[in-house]
């Protein structure tokens, strides 16, 4: 390495930036959109990642940035590649020109950044490039490369092209705001915090997704920071949604036709995201939770509890988990009581049931939970809402909403029902209808209703399998002009449950839950 020669460069990439600094630089307005190509749109045509048919591609779509890797050769070269060998050769060991003996796999050279940049510039009025420059761990290179590639964009009046500079180095942002104060850089580390960043100036938090899930709190602290998000690498529907419904900034995505289809959806939608639970976190959030605890309902087998062994928060997601497990009831007073919750000394199985009540609750929406089932005779997990001042008035009087029942001995369908005082199952006249369902013990499906002041809707993975009309007569009928609130419970046995008996043999068994959410419509 001639660290003279880049103490040179470096001095002079300095002068360059602080003589052009009061020349008019030519703009760019990028597109209105949160999607960046992950190594260019080269997925769905099969193109070679970080090519420029890759750049060209993402240009075409619209994407608001196309990002792509940099590496420096053995003499000092910027390509665009990912791995730290092309061809099996080692990259920083070898010359430009060996490495482009090999033509990538569309039949392109293997691109340097100038012809990349070049590329980029060529009819396109609105992606952005998002350069990452990969670390090196040959002394002296991180702080060269980001030298070359700053003086290579200046020099090819490119700077206005550019959304933003990334790296897993601080090292090389920290040269590039050193070069050039006013250079958009994020760090794509994911260790440090907003306040870390913003004390050195790195404004731009571009991670992977379990760093933002698992620290909920820092996209709130970021935006309040003018601190830019994006997130890195989403290819699932479920976690496109996720971050849009968190508003992000920019989302790296190998499947940018998907993205921008969900947007378009979504930009159809009426409903609006305006209460969630990802289950982020270590434990169960108790700000929008409480548990229910003993001998609930229903004539159910179980004792619920609000121990981890029953309700926990593992890998962002929220476990219900059943157990076969003899403990003592706190309200038993003796065997000749009439109150079932009263007369038995003790519970045989042990799960766990949790409700919003008295914390949030909602008139209209469309409610949704994506989660996986228990499986095995005598399981009856639930999904479902109740009027919000039901203290105030008997059982129906003010309506119950099952979003998703499920009952162990019918393990291929789940049930959606309303009860009411004119339609309950104590009547026989309860307005419910079930659907098939495939493995839901082992596949996530999605359980919702949208509910407006004229119908409930209930639906598995956005098909409409029971449509409840108002029929604008009493609150017998149509009780849903309230507030309700919701509940997730692993009921065992019971009313329902228990028709066909319970089978030990299965337990411990588990309710899995990915997310909670709650959508209502701007007029609401």
């Amino acid at each position: 390495m001639n660290f003279m020669r880049y103490i040179l460069l470096s001095g002079l990439v300095l002068l360059l930036f602080s003589c052009k600094s009061t020349q008019i630089e030519n703009k760019m307005t990028f597109a209105e959109n949160p999607v960046v190509a992950h190594r260019g749109a080269w997925k769905a045509k099969a193109l070679p990642e970080n090519s420029i048919a890759a750049l060209r591609e993402a240009i075409r779509l619209g994407c608001v940035g196309s990002e792509f890797d940099v590496r420096m050769t053995k003499d000092e070269v910027l390509i665009v590649t990912h791995d730290a060998t092309y061809n099996d050769l080692i990259i920083e060991e070898s010359t430009y020109s060996k490495l482009a003996e090999t033509k990538l796999a569309n039949g392109e050279t293997l691109p340097t950044l100038e012809d990349y940049i070049k590329a980029g510039l060529v009819d396109n009025p609105s992606t952005g490039l998002v350069v990452e420059l990969k670390p090196s761990k040959t002394p002296g290179f991180n702080e060269l490369m980001a030298v070359k590639a700053m003086e290579t964009i200046d020099r090819l009046n490119a700077k206005a092209h550019v959304l933003t500079y990334i790296s897993f180095s601080y090292a090389i942002l920290k040269k590039i705001k050193q070069i050039d104060s006013n250079a958009q850089v994020q760090y794509l580390d994911g260790s440090k915090n907003p306040d870390q960043l913003e004390n050195d100036q790195i404004l731009g938090m571009d991670y992977y997704i379990s760093a933002f899930k698992n620290n909920p709190t820092w996209i709130a602290q970021a935006k309040a920071k003018n601190i830019k998000l994006n997130v890195w690498t989403v290819n699932k529907e479920s976690d496109m949604n996720w971050f849009l419904d968190r508003e992000f900034d920019f989302i790296t995505t190998n499947e940018p036709e998907l993205l921008f289809d969900l947007m378009e959806k979504k930009s159809q939608s009426r409903w609006n995201l305006v209460w969630s639970d990802e289950f982020d976190g270590n434990e169960l959030d108790r700000s929008k939770w409480s548990y229910e605890t003993g001998l609930v309902r229903n004539q159910e087998k179980q004792f619920y509890t609000d121990t981890t062994e029953n309700v926990r928060i593992s890998n962002n997601e929220l476990i219900i988990e059943a157990h076969k497990a003899t403990i003592e009831n706190p309200a038993y007073l003796s065997d000749t009581v009439k109150d079932w919750r009263k007369n038995g000394k003790v519970a045989n199985y042990t799960s766990g049931s949790i409700t919003t009540r008295g914390k949030a609750a909602w008139k209209y929406g469309r409610i949704e939970l994506r989660g996986k089932l228990p499986e095995g005779k005598g399981v009856w997990p639930a999904f479902w809402m109740m009027g919000d001042d039901l203290p105030d008035a008997k059982w129906p009087d003010r309506g119950e909403i099952d979003i998703m029942e499920y009952v162990g001995f019918e393990p291929d369908s789940i049930f959606g029902t309303i009860h009411t005082a004119a339609y309950n199952h104590m009547i026989g006249t309860q307005r419910g209808k079930k659907i098939a369902i495939d493995n839901p013990q082992e596949n996530y499906h999605v359980y919702a209703i949208e509910w407006t002041p004229d119908s409930i809707d209930f639906f598995l993975d956005d098909v409409i399998y029971n449509h409840i009309e108002n029929e604008h007569k009493t609150t017998a009928e149509w009780p849903f002009d309230q507030q309700f609130f919701l509940k997730i419970n692993l009921a065992i046995g019971g009313m329902l449950g228990g028709q066909k008996g319970i089978d030990d043999s299965v337990f411990p068994q588990r309710l899995t839950v990915d997310y909670v959410r709650v959508y209502q419509e701007d007029r609401l």
